[in-house]
C-alpha cells in the first residue's frame, strides 16, 4: 500500500532525481497498533536531511496526516517513507523550481526468531569500507550502494548482521544497524562525523543510558577495540536491540547493561505507543 504525494498510486516519473541519482532521503518506521512510532525523532532527522541536501521537506503536518491514513487498522508494519529532489530533467544541477515527492509505504514486518532478542546474534566484519564525506554524515540519503555491496558478502543464515569500516579503518556501523559495546562499564558507540547514519534507536539508548548513570562514550574505535569487548550489541527501528553474541570467531556474553539498554527501550516503545 503506497502513498504517492497524497495519491494511491505506486508508478515514480522515471525523471524522478531519486530514481535518477539517489537525490532524496528515507526513514523506516515500525508501525505498532496503528502507530508510527517516534514519528516525531523520525521526522526530524528528515527535516534535517533536507536542510543538508537543499531539498524543501514537505509540510510536517501532511506527512502526519499521510502516515496515519496508511496505518489506520495496521496491527503492525514497516512504514517507509522517501522525500526526492523530484523532477529535473537530465544532469546534476539542480532545478529552478523544485517540487519533492513524497512516497509513503506500508511493507509487512519481518519475522525475525525470538533468539535473536534473547541469545543474541552472530556478525562478521565486511570487506567493503564505507567513504569519508563529513556533508553526508548522519543524514539517510538514498545512496547506499556501500550497505548493498556489504550485504552481498555472505548468503548464509547463519550470520544476521555485518560490521562496516571506514577507510581509517574505523568501525562506524553495521549494513542497517548502529553500533554499541561494553567495556567496563562504559557504553562505547562510533562518533559518526565522517559517515553513518544516527539511527533513531541509537539516540534513544543513549538518552537512556545518561539517565540512568550509564557512562557513554562516542568516539573512534578499530575493530580491536570492538572484538576486545565485554558485551556488543546492534539497534535500528525494526529490530530494537539485538545482542550480538560472536563476531567472526570472537564470542560474547550477552550482559547486565545490554539487558538494562533493552528494558529500557521496551518503556520507551511502550510508552510511546501510548501516547
Amino acid at each position: 500500500m503506497f502513498l504517492l504525494n497524497g495519491e494511491r498510486r505506486h508508478c515514480v516519473d522515471v525523471s524522478d532525481r531519486g530514481f535518477q541519482y539517489g537525490d532524496g532521503l528515507f526513514e523506516t518506521i515500525e508501525v505498532f497498533q496503528s502507530k508510527p512510532l517516534f514519528l516525531p525523532r523520525h521526522l526530524k532527522r528528515l527535516q534535517k536531511g533536507c536542510e543538508r541536501l537543499l531539498i524543501p521537506l514537505p509540510e510536517l503536518t501532511l506527512l502526519e496526516d499521510e502516515a496515519a491514513q496508511l496505518c489506520v487498522g495496521v496491527e503492525r508494519a514497516v512504514l517507509k517513507i522517501i522525500v526526492t529532489r523530484g523532477s529535473g530533467g537530465r544532469g546534476y544541477r539542480q532545478p529552478d523550481s523544485i517540487v519533492p515527492t513524497r512516497l509513503l509505504g506500508l511493507h509487512p514486518f519481518p519475522q525475525y526468531p525470538d533468539c535473536f532478542q534473547r541469545d543474541g546474534i552472530v556478525a562478521r566484519f565486511c570487506e567493503q569500507r564505507l567513504a569519508i564525506n563529513p556533508v553526508l554524515a548522519g543524514i539517510k540519503h538514498l545512496n547506499r550502494l556501500e550497505q548493498v555491496l556489504a550485504r552481498a558478502e555472505w548468503r548464509s543464515d547463519d550470520v544476521q548482521e555485518g560490521l562496516m569500516l571506514d577507510y581509517d579503518e574505523h568501525v562506524v556501523e553495521g549494513t542497517m544497524s548502529n553500533l554499541f559495546f561494553v567495556k567496563n562499564g562504559v557504553l562505547h558507540t562510533p562518533l559518526l562525523v565522517n559517515c553513518g547514519i544516527t539511527g533513531i534507536v541509537r539516540e534513544i539508548v543513549i538518552d537512556f543510558a545518561l539517565c540512568n548513570n550509564i557512562v557513554v562514550c562516542e568516539q573512534q574505535f578499530d575493530k580491536q577495540s570492538v572484538l576486545a569487548a565485554d558485551e556488543v550489541f546492534v539497534t535500528n527501528s525494526v529490530i530494537g536491540v539485538w545482542p550480538i553474541r560472536r563476531i567472526d570467531r570472537q564470542c560474547f556474553g550477552v550482559g547486565r547493561i545490554t539487558r538494562t539498554i533493552q528494558q529500557g527501550y521496551a518503556q520507551a516503545r511502550e510508552a510511546d505507543t501510548k501516547l
